[in-house]
């Protein structure tokens, strides 16, 4: 069975580390990688939308990175326990006539012991932006490691 290193039970330095890899894979904008960290059988609450399985997880994200345009997002740790991690959010985007946003909002992961994501629950509030009010600024992929984080940046 595939595991997804690191494993529960979480530490605070696992959580975060766990966290930077979801934010590093969802900085790729790859439907098909960020997939593979869900269980077979996911479920999940994002919007109005419930996603069930991975292959609908999968188009899901097609759909969103098709309509977010030049995606950029920062997670950061809220809590944690044994498997399961909150985390709040915010990202980046415009959609394809240059309207930008800033997105907020609270995600809650549970994991199951080969650390594949089982359920993420996300509520997300839309902040329309001028693209001059824009707070993430570096290439499109991975956050550097020296960009300011969510709290850094009083978001």
């Amino acid at each position: 069975m595939q595991t997804k290193l690191p494993l529960p039970p979480f530490t605070k330095e696992t959580a975060i580390q766990k966290i930077r890899m979801a934010e590093d894979a969802w900085n790729t904008r790859d439907p098909e990688k960020v997939s593979l960290v869900y269980t077979e059988d996911t479920v999940w609450r994002n919007r109005a939308e419930f996603p069930i399985g991975r292959e609908q997880v999968k188009q899901f994200l097609e759909r969103k990175w098709a309509k977010e345009l030049n995606y950029r997002l920062i997670k950061e740790l809220w809590s944690f326990t044994e498997n399961r991690i909150a985390v709040r959010f915010a990202y980046e985007c415009h959609d394809d006539s240059g309207n930008w946003q800033r997105s907020y909002g609270n995600e809650n992961w549970e994991f199951n012991e080969q650390g594949l994501m089982m359920r993420r629950f996300a509520s997300i509030n839309d902040l329309p932006i001028k693209e001059s009010d824009r707070k993430f600024l570096w290439p499109l992929g991975r956050r550097p490691d020296n960009h300011p984080s969510l709290s850094d940046l009083g978001l």
